[in-house]
């Protein structure tokens, strides 16, 4: 699907398309799933939110409660518009909570293994007519849709972090992903409040293709010495305008995340130009992840 096929839709029609959808189910309550479940919500959409750990349940809510105050000191919200969105979200440790939804999104971390093995389980579950999508940032839409009955309603629906702020959502569409269920979920996340862009099934897709490689190649030069940390950031954002330095990027996104989309450019293109710096791998087998363990390129 091109981004002009997205951009060609009349009003009308996108709402004619996302007229069925009333209730989304999220698989995944992580940084990316409980994200997606707050603008669903936000939206006016019923929204599951499941995961097989309870614990990150009770953390997604209380983080989506959270951004939630943000909005209503910035007073861009009040406490009854809070309440009616957070009543709109419904938490759930069963994947069958979510058999009934009209999509379904699967926000699982970016292991291919674990994404098959969650969408071959939502197959089995949802109903012949729901869409279901995956937020993958890297992995092949065409070989995730196999793992579906019904390939044709299964489509990439790549989200940005933080999801709340971001608006860029790239639809992927695999060999088997029809038009309609393309245009369906790009005419969703406009109603989300999103910018939504066409993209091929690649590696990487279109962002991730052009941003991986700029960080890995920024921890290439911290690897080699070239400058401190703080310099290369300052060198970028000074230098080249960007509103974050590609370390701290990295530091928010995730580094295990960071090298499990290079491991996937690298594998997929056969390119040694997409290997993953060794500095890299060594941090994420060190556990330093970034912002969520408090640690990666910078302390937090």
């Amino acid at each position: 699907m091109s981004a002009q096929s997205i951009e060609s839709l009349p009003d009308g029609s996108q709402q004619a398309l996302i007229g069925d959808i009333r209730c989304i189910g999220i698989v995944g309550a992580g940084t990316m799933g409980q994200g997606i479940a707050q603008v669903c919500a936000q939206a006016g959409y019923a929204v599951v939110l499941q995961d097989i750990a309870a614990a990150a349940l009770d953390r997604a809510l209380k983080s989506i409660g959270a951004q939630l105050d943000r909005q209503i000191k910035k007073e861009s919200l009040d406490e009854a518009a809070k309440a009616q969105i957070l009543a709109r979200i419904h938490s759930a440790s069963e994947l069958d909570a979510i058999a009934q939804a009209d999509l379904i999104i699967e926000a699982a971390t970016e292991q291919e293994a674990l994404k098959r093995s969650i969408l071959t389980n939502i197959d089995a579950l949802a109903k012949p007519q729901s869409i279901v999508a995956t937020n993958t940032s890297s992995i092949s839409i065409t070989a995730l849709a196999a793992t579906s009955s019904r390939p044709e309603r299964f489509v990439g629906m790549h989200f940005f972090n933080p999801v709340p702020v971001m608006q860029l959502v790239e639809i992927i569409s695999g060999l088997q992903t029809s038009e309609v269920v393309a245009q369906t979920v790009a005419a969703l996340a406009r109603a989300l409040g999103k910018t939504p862009i066409g993209v091929k099934n690649s590696a990487g897709f279109v962002v991730n293709r052009l941003l991986c490689p700029m960080i890995n190649e920024a921890i290439f030069a911290l690897q080699e010495g070239l400058a401190r940390a703080e310099d290369i950031d300052a060198g970028m954002r000074l230098g080249c305008n960007h509103p974050i330095g590609p370390l701290a990027l990295c530091d928010m996104i995730g580094l295990d995340v960071q090298l499990a989309v290079m491991e996937v450019l690298y594998a997929s293109f056969n390119d040694t130009k997409y290997r993953p710096a060794p500095l890299l791998k060594e941090m994420v087998a060190a556990g330093r992840l970034g912002r969520k363990t408090g640690w990666g390129f910078y302390r937090y």
